[in-house]
């Protein structure tokens, strides 16, 4: 959900230049928020049971090395 508010927001600044000062504020948000979302989804990597790991085809080694990676890299 958080990819399509960054793509709108890209795209938004693609079409009609900003402020350089508006600029920059919108790409740290948009970071921010990418961070956010990766902080989310590793965390919760990190709590899935067995089975639901199996699912997916990760094994729980890869899934906690997934969960401690810091939220910064992609």
């Amino acid at each position: 959900m958080a990819q399509a508010h960054s793509n709108d927001a890209l795209g938004y600044l693609s079409r009609r230049p900003l402020p350089p000062f508006s600029a920059a504020a919108l790409r740290f948000v948009v970071m921010l928020v990418k961070w956010d979302e990766r902080r989310r989804t590793r965390r919760s990597l990190g709590t899935l049971d067995p089975h639901l790991l199996d699912d997916i085809g990760v094994t729980r080694g890869e899934a906690r090395t997934e969960a401690e990676r810091p939220f910064w890299k992609d």
